[in-house]
């Protein structure tokens, strides 16, 4: 017990320090999409790995084999993620004011209308993956074995919705951020259920990939390109 006890202090670190230093990248060096994006590869998937070399509980090859538990369901709730995030906006759009996003994406980041056609490929099958592989695989999965299914459900969904507070600054008012943030805590939450009877990512990563798709989509239509 003190072993585990030991490697989940570790691993608790390991995550939060991760997290913080993209924050940094994000919120306060504000570094342009590219070089955040090679350095959110070095942290939420090579640091992992080399760490998976030190402590055998981090079985990474595990959380990559095909599984058919949870693929139905994470079929069904992509449908549902789309048309919910998707027609939020459109419901939201005339109430509150979110013209500021693409204000702060173009000045923070570099992520303009020429540009956001690659970002959003990116952000879907990519960024999703990583953040997948990061926040359910590592902080979920894994910690899951060396700590209470409570303590790893909770953990890895609050620093799944801590960790975006960085790079949404600026974008929504106060109202909207808080009911996001909220969102985010409830889709980790969420991710963390569709994964935990596989084992693996992939159920979790279908979600994502189309709670992006709407996400983009909604992106297109802020730009002006749709």
């Amino acid at each position: 017990m003190k072993n585990y006890a030991k490697k989940a202090t570790l691993m608790v670190a390991l995550i939060i320090l991760f997290c913080v230093f993209m924050a940094v990248i994000d919120g306060i060096l504000k570094a342009n999409y590219f070089i955040k994006s090679m350095i959110k590869v070095v942290l939420f998937f090579l640091l992992p790995a080399v760490y998976a070399l030190y402590d055998k509980d981090v079985r990474i090859k595990e959380l990559f084999i095909p599984e058919k538990r949870g693929i139905k369901l994470a079929c069904l709730l992509c449908v549902s993620v789309y048309v919910i995030i998707l027609g939020g906006y459109l419901l939201l759009k005339d109430i509150f004011d979110f013209s500021a996003i693409t204000g702060a994406l173009t000045k923070n980041i570099g992520v303009s209308g020429e540009n956001f056609i690659f970002v959003s490929l990116y952000i879907s099958f990519v960024n999703s993956l990583l953040e997948e592989f990061f926040f359910r695989g590592f902080a979920f999965i894994t910690l899951k074995r060396i700590t209470s299914r409570l303590f790893a459900y909770t953990f890895s969904a609050a620093v799944f919705a801590i960790y975006h507070i960085a790079m949404m600054i600026g974008w929504f008012q106060m109202d909207i951020f808080l009911i996001v943030m909220a969102g985010l805590f409830a889709g980790g939450l969420l991710f963390n259920y569709l994964n935990e009877r596989s084992a693996t990512i992939y159920p979790s990563w279908l979600v994502h990939m189309f709670a992006n798709f709407a996400i983009n989509t909604v992106g297109f239509l802020l730009f002006g390109i749709l």
